[in-house]
């Protein structure tokens, strides 16, 4: 095998859930960059033309197709609507979170809310294209988690900004993901899938106080957040055969901020 032939993902069908954000957009590009037939969701039907059209006006050619993560019937359409166009998938990125706390003392409805969409609804999309995965004899799961799945918040970060990071749903499931991706890598594994999992740091936007990057920032190791690029050499090497031999793992692209 070539090394540098081995990170690409010609020929390949690549599913992203949730493709409008700071992480969808990247990965999109990413794996349409690399090769992929490339298909991302989003929640609401009538976003997805416009959707479309800004991806291809950055050169990324994807096309969108509609997911209510919270509904069996919508994934298991997904994955149907996936295989009638394509016939087979070969990556799936699990990336689409709902934020429905925005702290402690939130009703105990908006944390059953989070889990239906994404600790159930992770779940169940692993499962249905996972299992397709597994007739095939191959494929590729990778979930989206992030570094607030291995630590506790830190309060200072955001002290006077007007805004905290104790959402404790999140916290919940981005956790569970990591030793769920390791469930999922033992169990497909057999069957020739892998099931890896990304932790992102924070990534900077332009709507994040310059204050609080710069107190982020200093927690890092390479001294800055991630920007709109930073997950795309990760998320190609475990979509592709460059990674053949790595199932299970967490990987935190977060610049250093866990192992400082």
């Amino acid at each position: 095998m070539n090394a540098l032939a081995s990170f690409s993902l010609q020929g390949k069908v690549a599913v992203v859930t949730g493709g409008s954000g700071l992480y969808g957009k990247q990965i999109v590009q990413a794996l349409s960059d690399a090769g992929a037939t490339t298909y991302f969701t989003a929640r609401d039907q009538e976003k997805l033309a416009g959707l479309e059209q800004d991806f291809a006006a950055a050169g990324v050619t994807a096309a969108g197709l509609q997911l209510q993560q919270d509904s069996e019937e919508s994934i298991v359409a997904l994955k149907d609507e996936v295989i009638r166009r394509s016939g087979r998938v070969d990556v799936l990125v699990n990336n689409a979170v709902a934020r429905t706390m925005s702290g402690w003392n939130d009703d105990a409805a908006k944390f059953d809310e989070s889990m239906r969409i994404n600790a159930t609804g992770l779940f169940l999309m692993t499962r249905a294209f996972g299992d397709v995965m597994a007739e095939q004899g191959s494929g590729s799961i990778i979930q989206i988690g992030s570094i607030q799945g291995m630590i506790g918040p830190d309060g200072t970060l955001y002290e006077g900004l007007g805004f905290h990071g104790f959402v404790p749903d999140y916290f919940f499931h981005k956790g569970g993901m990591v030793n769920f991706t390791r469930f999922a890598a033992s169990y497909y594994g057999p069957k020739g899938v892998r099931c890896n999992c990304i932790s992102p740091g924070g990534i900077a936007s332009y709507r994040t106080p310059e204050e609080f990057i710069k107190r982020y920032s200093s927690k890092t190791l390479l001294g800055r957040m991630a920007n709109d690029t930073d997950l795309m050499g990760s998320i190609v090497f475990l979509a592709s055969d460059a990674s053949l031999y790595v199932t299970g793992v967490n990987l935190p692209v977060d610049g250093g901020y866990t192992a400082k």
